[in-house]
């Protein structure tokens, strides 16, 4: 069986549990072949095959993560065993090796991503918005265009500059998604590099499951079933 959690510390969680249900039965997954988890404390970590961070508040996701130990085994779960992983939003932040415009004293991230973020980027709670995107790499299995995606941006951030280490890493980024802007260039707002995966978004705050069906793929092809 495969187990995919998602850390349960705030934000949420509880949305990504239920879009990773409903993925499960769209690709008609049997009872016992996928097991869904909530993640507080660095055991149930460890029984984790792969893994969302979902949304929320950014720095107080780093301080309840650090005071749950859950830093180190983080890491290690995303850059050394190298497990897929999948943050949105404040989850993509910390799956960032640098952030800008972060608090005074900055914040702990965890990594994997050779880039920088730029945290609300589009202000504040009220500056919140939907805009369909899209997303080009939803189709290349079935080979056919793909609607967009009905993205929801909550002080959302976008990824500001792409580091050149990753040119020396095993695997490069890959931009799967931008977000058009009139005003200045192009904001990324999906990307991946090996096991890490991120989006600024929030898929779980809409009814397409399309990324989750997507990502739990991703997730079964990388993971040996037990």
């Amino acid at each position: 069986m495969v187990t995919v959690g998602v850390l349960a510390l705030q934000g949420g969680f509880a949305e990504h549990l239920e879009h990773l249900q409903k993925a499960a039965y769209h690709l008609s997954l049997g009872p016992g072949s996928i097991g869904l988890t909530q993640v507080r404390t660095p055991k149930q970590l460890t029984s984790c095959d792969a893994l969302i961070i979902p949304g929320g508040e950014s720095t107080t996701f780093s301080l309840v993560a650090a005071q749950s130990g859950l830093i180190g085994p983080l890491r290690e779960f995303v850059k050394v065993a190298k497990k897929p992983v999948w943050g949105t939003c404040a989850g993509l932040i910390l799956l960032c090796e640098e952030a800008s415009a972060t608090k005074m004293g900055g914040q702990e991230l965890v990594g994997g991503l050779d880039v920088k973020v730029h945290r609300n980027h589009f202000g504040r709670q009220l500056q919140s918005f939907v805009r369909d995107i899209d997303m080009p790499f939803l189709a290349q299995r079935e080979k056919r265009k793909e609607t967009p995606f009905p993205a929801v941006f909550i002080r959302a951030p976008v990824v500001q500059q792409i580091s050149s280490r990753h040119e020396q890493a095993g695997s490069p980024v890959e931009i799967l998604a931008k977000l058009p802007s009139e005003a200045d260039e192009d904001g990324v707002v999906a990307l991946q590099q090996g096991n890490v995966f991120g989006t600024s978004f929030h898929p779980e705050l809409t009814d397409d499951i399309r990324i989750h069906v997507w990502w739990l793929e991703q997730v079964l092809e990388a993971t040996p079933c037990s």
